[in-house]
């Protein structure tokens, strides 16, 4: 508290979680929040017509079909008991089911935990996903916030198919001040893996941050390069990958979900870090990944500097969308 006293003396907060959220998830809140408030204009009740109406705003903001369907009938229930009556008891019934969804998903937050307490060296972090969606850049942040928890971290070159995948690593790991294992270009990725894992170990490093080469959910020959990368490891490092979190672009909406479950299906995806959230209003589709997939969405992407990640919390998430 005396910190951030003597911060307001000197120059504004920094953003709490809840702004930032709330700048990033502003088309999707217009698509929701205020079309909830014109539903209401004129005083209407609650009708079969108005949640028809609220059926359209929530398909178009891409929570998906299963979750809608279940907002829908709870809101039906309430209203048959004349239990809703305005557009913020809606709203507060719509958050409470939105919170419900993602909660059920949550898993323990690993990074909050010192990696070498597994005792078996450092945790293994393999990160995932298509080109173009901000995978690279992901992995700078996540190092950077694991840095700010005093980890020490290691990262991991093993998109060796870019040309410049390597390159942009290493800009990362400059900006961190960290180690970064690299080959050159062309180079086997298994073997980069290796190379880091038993790095990472001689060093006494907290975590290693695996970057692989953007691949199409589609491609089944990737997929298995993936599944050796992932049996180097766990030679070198007991219970490696310990993490496979999968990047996704919030603009593809339920192609990003089609995504995620072939990931899912193939790699074993135990977290998503979602990016570019502030760039679409199809923000829902964190609703449709934890309903359909029970995947925790674990960081959300909020701009391009180093520190734009947050930690993903379902209550700040349901609120920003609202308040």
């Amino acid at each position: 508290m005396a910190l951030n006293r003597m911060i307001s003396l000197f120059g504004p907060p920094e953003p709490t979680l809840l702004d930032k959220l709330k700048t990033s998830v502003s088309k999707t809140k217009s698509v929701l929040s205020e079309t909830v408030d014109t539903i209401f204009q004129g005083e209407r009740r609650i009708s079969p017509a108005l949640l028809k109406e609220l059926e359209t705003a929530l398909l178009s903001a891409d929570l998906g079909v299963t979750p809608t369907r279940e907002i829908l009938e709870a809101l039906r229930e309430k209203m048959d008991r004349n239990a809703l009556s305005n557009a913020e008891e809606l709203k507060r019934e719509i958050k409470a089911h939105i919170v419900r969804i993602l909660t059920e998903s949550r898993s323990v937050n690993v990074f909050q935990e010192r990696a070498s307490l597994n005792g078996h060296g450092p945790r293994v972090i393999f990160v995932v996903g298509v080109n173009g969606a901000g995978k690279t850049t992901s992995i700078g942040k996540l190092a950077n916030r694991l840095k700010q928890e005093g980890l020490n971290v290691v990262l991991c070159a093993a998109d060796t198919f870019r040309a410049a995948a390597i390159e942009q690593l290493e800009i990362w790991a400059q900006r961190n001040g960290i180690e970064v294992i690299k080959q050159k270009f062309g180079s086997d990725p298994a073997a980069v893996v290796f190379d880091a894992m038993a790095a990472a170990k001689a060093r006494g490093a907290d975590a290693v941050i695996v970057d692989t080469a953007g691949r199409l959910h589609t491609k089944s020959n990737l997929m298995i390069e993936l599944e050796k990368m992932k049996r180097t490891a766990a030679k070198v490092i007991p219970g490696a990958p310990h993490d496979v979190l999968l990047v996704l672009d919030a603009t593809t909406g339920q192609n990003g979900l089609a995504q995620a479950r072939q990931f899912t299906t193939s790699v074993g995806v135990t977290g998503i870090i979602l990016t570019k959230l502030d760039g679409t209003a199809k923000g829902g589709i964190v609703v449709a990944i934890a309903r359909e997939l029970r995947l925790p969405i674990r960081f959300v992407g909020t701009g391009e500097q180093i520190n734009d990640m947050v930690p993903f919390d379902a209550q700040t998430y349901a609120d920003s969308l609202f308040n």
